[in-house]
């Protein structure tokens, strides 16, 4: 019988641990759970299996291998787009599986009796057979109810107190028909429990539970982990602990050696290779992993110690977690409930009271009293700024907590009794945070001019034209669905430079915040007149002439999310037929399949109406996706020479300003028409002080990140670039169809890989030094090209991901093909040496 191992979770739960680590690799008296699981199922001569990987793939696969190690065979498939839910990843292989199959999930520990449950699940002949456990809390699972026969009649996910109906729980585990999966359609995300099961049922397909009275525990915070280690050293579930049991329960690696004077209190599990200097103290529940270093009398009690980790002298440590790599300096304490993340590092005398959490990479100062978590950031991260600004999680990274000493550290870098201007999108968390913010700013004697809910371009303009000394905006982050984005921008309407980043992060992490007294608390006004003030500053810049000699229809997609429509009555104004969709504020961002959806459905209305050109609106105003005449999608790349072809066309001897990572297609335009390309980092500030600063740019950006027109503001403006796009085609008088033919073409690939954060540095000087000094260009990462081609690789680390991105260029199909096989390989190969070289020391 195959078997279905999901193992794709991230284990947001779980966090810090789990930032940069899959949640079924979490260790589990020091191996990882999705091991624990492997153990289970070989034991029961079940060794064909297949993990569905979506968080971290490359950990996993890195780990087993073919599974032959550990005596199974394993093939991966992985959810690179996003996440199927459990129902959707295996319809996702419905190819692979012909028989009936068994489902597992990645999160629990369990000593199931499998052969038992497989036994159960043919005498009854069912398409589906549940297997149950018996919990004492059954609210924080999915609940089923079986009759006599063990047949399933009801079940129902996540019950409220008063919707406990039994104390039997769904554990994740499930037998099944292949013909059941046809119930569900692809590509999309479904649950078991939520979507599957519930058609099964409407549809009396027989359902069976099999009851296991075995240990079973679905490892989904914190608590749990630390419960589950300590079943695993009492005995309560069978687990295979590695190492030597020298004495009852106290069981240790190999190269280990325990000092005469050492004081051991089982049950205790060491690793492989860890070093305990004299008068250690470990009690009962502590599990150290392989590499750890305890120095002379440290006292560990209960504590969950992951590889590498180092204890100086004299510490004492109660019952908390380290994770990988974490260095705790001589004589620190560490209370209860204390969580630190990969890479962490606690100075000397420090102390962290209970419950504190670190995300990875924090450094605690010598003698510091932490009495509050360090939640802010991800891994590799120790700066508040990333690319774009200050990103997180709404309500867990960006808390209005956090919100508040933010705006106060900003505003204590500005003069007392100045003013800036806030504004946001729609949504309710940006209302919570911009709030918090201005409380934050009034509190350190700084006016707030509160702009409330508008689109990004127009509150950069009104920093040009109120006395403003700068600005914040918060938003949905354009690129990741699940984050608040908080951007900073001076008097100009320019994102602030890295220096003054620098500046505000100091006075947050130092707490350098000044408070001023009642009477000079700042003081907020509403300005009521900047929708109209940016669109007579619109109207400025474009040959209104045009507009009503040459009327077009556009069709106009909001896609939900972008804070005042503006520009149909704009539009309108100048004869355009402007048809706008989807204007009304979705409660939450639009995921990549239901922004396609939204497109294709744009596609059909342009044709339909015979409309001149579509556009969809994100990113609350900054960028566009543009759809021509015939209804078809224009690419991002094509859309930037686009932009750059009509404006060289229009502007005779311009300039343009485009990111490093854009497609050689604008130099050739630029050859041919006979005007310039300045290239720059990704930075958006690079792009918008470029803009400014360089004389002759007409146009300054790319489609992924929004174009510039700097005689309007220095920002990306989708809105502007609708009405300039109109205008330009207006002038040449073809439609967008015939143009899009005269574009060059380029083949250009991009792909993102994964990197470790400390490998980035030495593979960048790996790629510096291995390559000719004439064939580099290192405005923005490592650029490698031939001086006399438009052929070029650039590889470029990520800021806040453990990424590098790899983009290959070239008029040449064949030559591109192969430089992205040949330099993907060798990242990933460069990555994976200098992460193991990094675990051995």
């Amino acid at each position: 019988m195959r078997v279905v191992l999901m193992a794709g979770g991230s284990g947001t739960r779980l966090r810090p641990l789990t930032c940069d680590l899959p949640k079924p690799m979490v260790p589990v008296v020091n191996r990882p759970i999705a091991e624990h699981i492997l153990n289970l199922l070989r034991s029961h001569g079940l060794d064909d299996v297949v993990m569905t990987l979506h968080y971290l793939p490359d950990v996993v696969r890195d780990y087993f291998g073919d599974g032959s190690e550990f005596g199974v065979h394993l093939s991966y498939v992985v959810e690179e787009e996003q996440p199927l839910g459990t129902a959707g990843s295996v319809k996702n292989i419905a190819h692979l599986l012909a028989d009936p199959f068994l489902v597992v999930s990645g999160d629990s520990i369990t000593d199931v009796n499998l052969s038992e449950a497989i036994r159960f699940h043919h005498q009854h002949r069912a398409p589906v057979t549940l297997i149950l456990a018996r919990v004492s809390n059954p609210k924080e699972f999915g609940i089923v109810f079986t009759d006599e026969e063990g047949r399933i009649r009801r079940f129902l996910e996540k019950p409220s107190a008063g919707e406990v109906f039994t104390d039997t729980v769904n554990t994740g585990m499930y037998l099944l028909s292949p013909t059941v999966m046809d119930y569900l359609s692809g590509g999309t995300e479904r649950d078991f429990s939520r979507d599957l099961f519930p058609l099964l049922l409407q549809a009396d397909v027989p359902m069976y539970g099999y009851i296991t009275d075995a240990y079973w525990c679905d490892v989904g915070s914190l608590q749990t982990y630390q419960q589950v280690q300590r079943d695993a050293l009492y005995g309560r579930v069978q687990l295979d602990i590695q190492g030597t049991e020298v004495q009852p329960r106290v069981w240790v690696g190999r190269n280990t050696t325990l000092p005469q004077d050492i004081q051991l209190e089982d049950p205790i599990v060491l690793g492989n290779n860890c070093r305990l200097g004299a008068g250690v103290t470990l009690a009962a529940g502590t599990v150290l992993s392989d590499n750890v270093i305890v120095g002379n009398g440290s006292q560990l009690r209960g504590v969950v110690a992951w590889n590498g980790v180092f204890v100086g002298d004299d510490s004492h440590l109660e019952h908390c977690i380290l994770a990988r790599h974490v260095h705790v300096d001589r004589h620190v304490t560490l209370n209860e409930g204390v969580i630190v993340g990969t890479r962490s590092v606690i100075g000397e005398e420090a102390s962290l009271s209970q419950g504190v959490r670190l995300w990875p990479g924090k450094r605690i100062e010598p003698g510091a009293i932490v009495n509050e978590s360090l939640i802010w950031g991800t891994t590799g991260q120790r700066y508040l700024f990333g690319q774009r600004g200050v990103a997180g999680v709404a309500n867990v990274d960006i808390t209005p907590e956090f919100a508040v000493r933010l705006a106060a550290a900003y505003a204590s870098t500005l003069e007392p009794g100045t003013s800036v201007l806030v504004s946001r999108d729609q949504r309710s968390v940006s209302r919570m945070v911009a709030h918090a913010l201005m409380s934050g700013l009034m509190s350190v004697g700084i006016h707030v001019l509160n702009l409330e809910a508008i689109a990004l371009p127009i509150a950069r303009f009104a920093a040009q034209t109120l006395s403003v000394s700068g600005g914040i905006h918060v938003r949905a982050h354009p690129d990741r669905a699940d984050q608040l984005l908080i951007e900073f921008f001076d008097h100009k309407g320019i994102n602030l430079s890295r220096a003054r980043e620098r500046q505000i992060e100091t006075a947050y992490f130092r707490e350098d915040i000044r408070r001023v007294i009642l009477r000079d608390v700042g003081t907020m006004a509403q300005p009521n007149n900047s929708v109209a003030a940016y669109a007579q500053g619109f109207e400025k810049w474009l040959n209104t002439k045009l507009f009503y000699g040459n009327p077009a229809k556009i069709v106009i997609d909001y896609a939900y999310a972008v804070s005042g429509v503006v520009l149909p009555q704009i539009l309108n104004k100048f004869g355009c037929d402007a048809v706008v969709l989807n204007a009304t504020l979705h409660p939450t961002p639009l995921n990549i399949l239901e922004r396609q959806r939204l497109l294709r459905e744009l596609g059909q209305v342009v044709t339909a109406l015979s409309a001149s050109l579509g556009v969809q609106v994100s990113a609350n105003g900054e960028r566009l996706t543009l759809v021509d005449n015939s209804g078809a999608v224009v690419s991002d790349q094509e859309l930037t020479a686009l932009m750059t072809y009509l404006v060289l066309l229009t502007h005779p001897g311009s300039t343009v300003a485009v990111p490093v990572t854009t497609s050689s297609a604008v130099e050739t335009i630029a050859q041919q028409l006979g005007g310039h390309i300045l290239r720059t980092r990704t930075n958006p500030t690079d792009l918008m002080e470029a803009c400014q600063h360089h004389s002759g740019v007409v146009l300054g950006g790319a489609a992924e990140t929004g174009f510039i027109f700097p005689q309007l503001h220095p920002g990306f403006d989708a809105m502007f670039t609708i009405a300039t796009l109109i205008e330009m085609l207006a002038l040449i008088g073809k439609p967008l169809t015939a143009i899009r033919q005269e574009l060059p073409k380029v083949h250009y690939h991009h792909r993102g890989i994964r990197c470790p954060w400390i490998a980035k540095g030495s593979l960048m000087r790996h790629l510096v030094e291995t390559q000719p000094r004439a064939h580099l260009n290192l405005i923005d990462g490592v650029k490698i090209g031939d001086p006399n081609t438009n052929n070029w690789i650039l590889v470029l680390p990520d800021a806040s991901e453990p990424l590098v991105h790899l983009y290959v260029n070239s008029h040449d199909a064949a030559w591109n093909e192969q430089m992205l096989h040949r330099y993907t390989h060798r990242i990933e190969q460069f990555a994976r040496l200098e992460t193991v070289a990094d675990a051995k020391i």
